[in-house]
């Protein structure tokens, strides 16, 4: 029985993991969403990023195409209804392990029929210190010709940087997908995207 528990545990180990939750927060009024409509939207890089990156470009392309599945049209900065900023925020962060290697317990009990003393080990197969990448995107969409925020969202993820779902190429088009489903999305609530 312990045999089967044990490798029912490195199965489960061993099994693909799943791609970590999004979190998303969205902010507009009904007022700002009839502004913006379905306008042409230039999407370009959040003031103070490097929009020549080309790591950005892809979050870039990730948010445009969410923006056309909703049907909003494109166009250049200087013809578009709204601009879409797009900023990105990534940071690799590693935590040290809590616990060593083995934990011993021993415990007992006295009375009635029965009495005994028992002792476990336990193993801390999790490894070493655990590496993550957080990521945030942030995108807000403005008139143009007021500057006004129309619309605002961010996603939040954190995935294991060694996961496949933590390279950009993967996680651009999850979290900008997770950002806009649901557009507008309900004003101030957060949400939890699988």
């Amino acid at each position: 029985m312990k045999a089967r528990a044990l490798l029912a545990a490195f199965a489960l180990a061993a099994s693909p993991a799943v791609a970590a939750p999004v979190e998303v927060t969205r902010f507009h009024t009904p007022e700002t969403i009839t502004t913006l409509g379905r306008s042409a939207v230039a999407i370009i890089a959040a003031p103070g990023t490097d929009g020549s990156s080309l790591e950005l470009r892809v979050w870039l392309q990730a948010v445009e195409a969410e923006l056309a599945a909703l049907h909003f049209g494109t166009a250049t900065p200087g013809a578009a209804d709204a601009v879409a900023e797009v900023r990105v925020e990534r940071e690799v962060q590693r935590t040290e392990r809590q616990r060593g290697p083995v934990s011993v317990g021993v415990g007992g009990s006295t009375g009635g029929w029965n009495s005994g003393v028992g002792l476990g080990v336990g193993f801390n197969l999790g490894g070493g210190p655990k590496t993550r990448v957080y990521t945030r995107l942030i995108v807000t969409i403005r008139s143009r010709a007021t500057g006004l925020a129309l619309w605002e969202g961010r996603a939040e993820n954190v995935e294991r940087e060694k996961a496949r779902d933590a390279a950009v190429d993967q996680a651009a088009p999850r979290m900008a997908h997770a950002l806009f489903s649901g557009f507008p999305g309900t004003s101030g609530a957060t949400i939890t995207v699988k």
